[in-house]
């Protein structure tokens, strides 16, 4: 959680605090070490923890049954076609990125919101009316329910999905960079005598995979968090375009690619792991002797 935590911070961040304290991985981890001591790194962790299983269960699992619904479509003996068609694979990761954002959205926002409001608040500076008086006072949120509930009561049901739009340019391109890479991956990697991937062939393509696909999301991720912690204490952005607007005016182009470092080095063995897990549970499930792609 702390390589999840780091990577957020960086590309949220609110640009009056001084860039001394975030210039980079380095200084925002001693940041957040310093205050509040080390539990600054696992701000926001029980709602994604109490979620991610089922989120990503219902994302593989609706990549696997689309890919295999469109294969059926394509070819009544999928065994007799090609195993894997880029067409297929393609709209497959598509409609996974879409239910992704559905069930995400919310869950992203809440941790954003838990994270940012650690981060100083500086009214001077900002020029924008604040959502609270001080930061020396309580907290906006005590916690992942009375977060959701504030959320709920101050912007309604859609604000739950703000940022939505940003998520969906980064999941949609982003899960056809994270599903497709993973697949050729591992038939490239598993030989053509084996019926299927090894596990260290799984664990290989699919941090590979993670990899490239949080490397090239991290513009828009950016873009993401920071209309997600928007609202905490101000309101600063109109919308997707606004907001990559405002950030580019003031920051230059490099703030689109802020945290890409720490996103590339957490995507590896976080999706690895992922991959890993769900191939080896979908064995055992099946009682096969072979790892099966996706």
């Amino acid at each position: 959680h702390i390589i999840f935590y780091l990577p957020v911070s960086l590309s949220a961040w609110i640009p009056s605090y001084p860039a001394s304290r975030l210039g980079g991985i380095g200084p925002h981890a001693s940041s957040s070490w310093v205050s509040p001591q080390v539990f600054g790194f696992f701000k926001g962790m029980s709602f994604p923890l109490a979620s991610i299983a089922v989120y990503n269960s219902v994302v593989f699992g609706v990549f696997s049954n689309t890919q295999r619904f469109l294969s059926h479509h394509r070819c009544q003996e999928p065994e007799a076609g090609p195993p894997h068609v880029l067409s297929d694979l393609l709209l497959a990761s598509m409609v996974a990125g879409v239910v992704s954002v559905g069930l995400g959205a919310p869950v992203d926002l809440i941790k954003i919101r838990l994270q940012m409001q650690t981060q100083p608040f500086q009214e001077a500076n900002l020029g924008l009316k604040p959502r609270v008086a001080a930061l020396g006072e309580q907290p906006a949120y005590q916690g992942p329910v009375h977060c959701f509930a504030t959320i709920v009561r101050t912007e309604g049901l859609a604000g739950l999905y703000r940022g939505a739009s940003a998520m969906l340019l980064r999941d949609v391109p982003g899960y056809c960079l994270y599903f497709i890479p993973y697949v050729f991956l591992s038939d490239w990697i598993t030989p053509e005598a084996c019926a299927g991937p090894s596990p260290c062939a799984v664990w290989l393509a699919g941090g590979m995979a993670g990899a490239i696909s949080w490397g090239t999301a991290t513009p828009m991720d950016v873009v993401k968090s920071r209309l997600q912690a928007d609202g905490v204490y101000v309101n600063k952005y109109r919308g997707v375009l606004d907001c990559m607007s405002q950030s580019y005016q003031k920051e230059g182009l490099k703030v689109f690619f802020r945290g890409i470092t720490v996103n590339a080095v957490r995507g590896f063995p976080m999706s690895a792991a992922m991959f890993l897990g769900y191939e080896l549970s979908l064995q055992a499930i099946r009682g096969d002797h072979v790892v099966t792609s996706p």
